[in-house]
């Protein structure tokens, strides 16, 4: 061995304690799914989707091979603001091509919503299961964590959780667009 690979394995052996024990510190899977304090550390992994790093995530959206699908909440109109006042929600903006589901990342859905995930899903896929599907919001964002696992309940089969979301994309000066939520069915009357 030379002398640069016998200081490039020392450096090795010195950094894995600090990265075990920085994963030691990121809460462990829970059997459902996450059900409050949303933006809190998550977990280094999600049973059966691949997890990805913003250099993954980049590499597999560069391909144009899957779908990727933002679940942030988008706020609500504000309660009892008039009707006349003109409101705008807060822009998003979404890694380019992106799908926003917003309000499908909570641990319970309502019927509404579940529905919604999934049309939105069958659309985005083209009703292929088979087809990977990158889930995202932010960076400490159980949603994207909640979505994925749904979706690989409901029989998806290439599900991709990028944990760093529009934070670690935009943070590598990765481009971003803004995006509009897929359309919401309307509310029995």
């Amino acid at each position: 061995m030379n002398a640069t690979s016998y200081r490039t394995l020392t450096a090795l052996f010195a950094v894995l304690p600090l990265c075990a024990a920085g994963l030691a510190n990121l809460p462990p899977e829970p059997q459902g799914y996450r059900m409050e304090d949303y933006r809190a550390p998550t977990p280094a992994t999600l049973r059966g989707a691949l997890v990805l790093s913003t250099e993954q995530a980049r590499a597999v959206w560069e391909k144009h091979d899957a779908v990727f699908i933002d679940v942030l909440p988008q706020p609500p109109r504000p309660a009892g603001l008039p009707t006349s006042t003109i409101w705008r929600a807060k822009p998003r903006d979404d890694i380019p091509g992106s799908l926003w589901l917003p309000d499908t990342g909570y641990g319970a859905l309502a019927p509404v919503m579940q529905d919604y995930f999934e049309h939105g899903l069958r659309q985005a896929t083209g009703d292929r299961q088979d087809r990977q599907i990158v889930f995202y919001c932010l960076a400490s964002c159980w949603m994207s964590w909640n979505a994925a696992k749904r979706a690989l309940e409901l029989g998806y089969t290439n599900v991709a959780w990028y944990p760093e979301g529009t934070d670690g994309w935009a943070d590598q000066g990765l481009p971003l667009e803004g995006r509009v939520p897929m359309a919401r069915p309307q509310a029995a009357e």
